[in-house]
């Protein structure tokens, strides 16, 4: 066991350095700041942030979670298998306004799917400096590209089967990009003996030095005189100290003459010949050092930080203004070092800093408890200036006058990250307050009361800290429940269906148009005596969803713990409700127009198949998921002569026009079906009948006609995706039957008919492209996914003794019936002989 669990951590360990490895070759090859690789996580439809280099994951943390279904570049290019580009801010806010909406800055971005089978193992993306609209193509996104293919050939590697392996569940890994300007120390070595005070020097001593070797006198007076004129005679007391076996405790810090600061580390050398002789190192650590001091200096603040928001210099007049010692500062994540900088306004200026390369400047309020008094020091000018590889920021004190007016987020000092954590979640002057237009946006692109309501749950609920959530909607004048998240199991189902006279405070939300708002569940049951309550303690608000002055239902929002509400939250609360009902609202308009459509779709379609006793058809139809327009598939089975006529055919397009269009192709074929006419005559009447209504529309076919009896079948095709036939020893093919063009171009057109024998027991397999094509991938890959899912659903039947082709059918959709976005839509005919039995 004790094996396996370290073969598991070193696992864990090699993926975090693939990863991290190809994110930063990623932010080279795009020329980016910030990069990052998104995995699949162990929850279905859900991607995680697994690396991210160059930004603190503070700041990302709205999207260390992606839901496949929102939309962001990010799901994009997971679903879509392609690279997503935006260029500039402008190009982001006209594809993706609600990711615009969270990151307002100018700044480009790309996104490339990670190979990996049947659909992409993760997503490596980089934010980048914003450029025009056609910068694009400076990008090489052919390198990213390569770069994503290598690191989805790693991972495959790694998991060796097992992609549960790769499933990333956890915060993501925040690494440090490389420096853009390495400066290496310089560092010379030297010997001297004590005898002679001669100095045996390597050549970059004297690059160190700045000397010419002939400049150098190589004595140890000299050597002493040219680290440091000033500091001469400590080196020399250090040169004979170590010589004597007492070697300086730590290297000495030296000023130049050009005031450049220089280590001097000395040592008794062991491996001289002649014992006392001393060892040494001069080492030039660049001009940091002399920055530094010369920042020490300064009346105002200023303090740096890391591109991961770690505190990596404090002078003293900034340490004062924070009201901490510089040891407390230096080291330290800014959110835990000075987490009255942080929270929503801060953390939006830090971000636009580090993507957009730009400098900012703010008011931020200093906790109480500083060193400065009281008055006319608790505001503080803070400026942000961003570089390579560091952020330099400046604070100074600003009058009254300059401070901007009106409350101010206050932590207390010397508040750690769970205090700041526990502040914003409970006493929350939080993001709600400061960028709101992100619900809006995101609920302008929900359609259904679903969505609607899944929205809320993703963007409000974190946004003010909830845990639960129950939408209720009117209808009758009573309120049914239509979304719960959160609450105990079977906890809400006594309100459901409640008529307006209840006096409870989900009907009287509603019923006054006053939102109600609950600190606690103590003060909840003192307001409604014997309203059933759950076990959780926390905060209650209770809000009502009015659409221009109709009453659409109610929402409740639940907080796991005690919490007040301030008026600033209230308003927000309420205005957020109105665009919720708003939503609602046109969510249940379009739910009901919805299923007038599907309605119409479903009336086009055969209610039943003509049935045959030597002959067994399944047909299966699942509509688009996009938009209310109705599809143009459709399928049939018709009697024709003493045998039957099988057809599938794709109208392009969607909508009444296809499906006006469908419906009288349909029409056609059965006509031409039922007067017994050849394939290829069927195709060519249907395809001149097309082209004489002039819809300015055109559609695929496959008519097969059969007889039972026999076996034989006689098939012309019209630019449809080829049959597949599964023989009933289990191997299953894809049949090659010649075709002509698509129906309605060609009034010329010529449909050849190909004859095969369809075995008894044999599945003989029609459909249209919605179930086998996806964006970004081949047509012919998805063919023969449904050719190898034939084989073994077929297998499966077998198993069950050859009696459910309907099972068949169900199983060959059920990929396509659970995916929530379907382009296009999927029609499946199946057919088969059944076996004859002796008498």
């Amino acid at each position: 066991m004790a094996g396996s669990g370290e073969q598991a951590v070193g696992g864990r360990a090699r993926l975090a350095t693939l990863l991290t490895d190809a994110a930063t070759a990623a932010l080279g090859a795009a020329g980016g700041c910030v990069a990052g690789v998104y995995l699949r996580s162990s929850t279905p439809g859900l991607l995680r942030l697994a690396v991210l280099v160059g930004l603190p994951g503070q700041l990302f943390k709205p999207w260390w979670r992606l839901h496949l279904g929102r939309p962001f570049p990010v799901a994009d290019a997971y679903r879509l298998g392609v690279q997503v580009v935006l260029p500039n801010a402008t190009e982001t806010v006209r594809r993706y306004p609600q990711f615009a909406a969270g990151l307002p800055f100018p700044f480009g971005s790309v996104y490339v799917p990670v190979p990996g089978g049947a659909e992409p193992l993760g997503v490596l993306t980089v934010l980048r400096p914003a450029a025009s609209d056609t910068a694009d193509e400076l990008l090489d996104r052919e390198l990213l590209g390569r770069l994503a293919e290598g690191l989805g050939a790693e991972l495959a590697a790694l998991a060796d089967g097992d992609e549960a392996v790769l499933a990333w569940d956890g915060e993501p890994l925040c690494v440090r990009p490389p420096a853009t300007r390495p400066v290496e120390p310089r560092v010379g070595r030297f010997t001297w003996d004590p005898a002679t005070s001669a100095v045996d020097a390597d050549e970059r001593l004297h690059a160190v030095l700045g000397l010419r070797p002939e400049e150098f006198a190589r004595t140890g007076p000299a050597l002493a005189d040219t680290l440091s004129r000033a500091d001469a005679h400590r080196v020399l007391t250090a040169l004979h100290e170590t010589a004597a076996g007492k070697p300086p405790s730590a290297p000495l810090s030296l000023r130049s003459g050009d005031g450049s600061v220089r280590l001097l580390e000395l040592w008794p050398d062991p491996g001289a010949d002649e014992a006392g002789r001393v060892g040494g190192v001069v080492v030039d650590p660049g001009p940091a050092v002399s920055a530094d001091g010369a920042a020490d200096l300064l009346p105002q603040g200023v303090f740096c930080l890391d591109r991961l928001g770690v505190v990596v210099y404090v002078n003293p007049a900034a340490a004062r203004l924070a009201g901490r010692d510089r040891a407390s500062l230096v080291g330290r994540p800014l959110w835990e070092a000075m987490p009255w900088l942080t929270g929503p306004p801060c953390d939006d200026h830090l971000r636009s800093v580090l993507l957009s390369q730009e400098p900012v400047h703010l008011h931020v309020r200093r906790p109480a408890g500083g060193r400065e008094p009281a008055g006319d020091g608790d505001w503080l000018a803070l400026s942000v200036h961003p570089g390579p590889d560091v952020l330099t920021c400046t604070l100074v004190p600003a009058s009254r006058v300059d401070a901007p007016a009106g409350p101010a987020h206050e932590v207390p000092a010397h508040a750690g990250a769970h205090a700041l954590e526990e502040t914003m979640a409970g006493e929350h002057a939080l993001a709600p307050l400061y960028r709101p237009i992100a619900l809006a946006i995101a609920l302008t692109d929900a359609v259904t009361a679903r969505q609607v309501s899944a929205v809320v749950m993703q963007e409000l609920l974190p946004a003010f800290g909830g845990r639960r959530l129950a939408i209720y909607l009117l209808q009758d004048r009573h309120l049914y429940l239509a979304w719960e998240t959160g609450f105990p199991q079977g906890f809400l189902a006594p309100f459901d269906g409640v008529g307006l006279d209840a006096r409870i405070p989900g009907v009287e939300t509603l019923t006054t148009g006053r939102p109600l708002f609950f600190e606690s569940m103590t003060q909840l049951g003192a307001t409604y005596p014997g309203l059933p309550l759950d076990a959780d303690e926390g905060a209650r608000a209770f809000l009502p969803l009015i659409s221009s002055g109709r009453p659409i239902g109610s929402c409740i929002l639940g907080f796991d713990r005690e919490r007040s509400f301030s008026s600033q939250e209230r308003t927000v609360l309420t205005a957020l409700a109105g665009l919720i009902a708003h939503a609602m609202e046109r969510a249940q308009r379009y739910d009901s127009e919805a299923a007038l459509a599907r309605g119409l779709q479903q009336a086009l379609l055969p209610r039943r198949l003509s049935v045959h006793p030597g002959v067994e058809t399944a047909g299966r139809y699942l509509p688009g998921t996009q938009g209310l327009d109705v599809g143009g598939d459709w399928y049939d089975v018709v009697d024709a002569g003493n045998g039957l006529a099988l057809v599938i055919g794709d109208v392009q397009g969607h909508g009444v026009q296809a499906a006006a269009t469908m419906g009288q192709l349909r029409s056609a074929v059965r006509a031409f079906a039922l007067g017994d006419h050849a394939p290829d005559e069927v195709m060519s009447g249907t395809n001149r009948l097309l082209i004489d209504l002039d819809p300015g529309q055109f559609a695929s076919c496959c008519y097969l006609r059969l007889d039972p009896a026999t076996g034989c079948a006689q098939v012309a095709r019209a630019g449809h995706p080829p049959p597949l036939l599964r023989h009933p020893d289990g191997t299953t093919r894809v049949l090659d039957i010649p075709g002509g063009v698509v129906l309605g171009v060609d009034p010329q057109a010529q449909y050849p008919v190909t004859e095969l024998e369809l075995e008894p027991d044999a599945i003989l397999a029609l459909y249209t492209d919605g179930l086998v094509e996806r964006p970004g991938t081949d047509i012919d890959d998805g063919i023969n996914a449904l050719r190898l899912a034939l084989a073994k659903a077929g297998a499966a039947a077998g198993r069950r003794g050859g009696r459910s082709l309907a099972g068949v059918a169900d199983r060959l959709t059920a990929t396509a019936r659970y995916t929530a976005h379907r382009p296009d839509d999927v029609a499946l005919l199946l057919a088969t002989r059944r076996t004859p039995h002796p008498r």
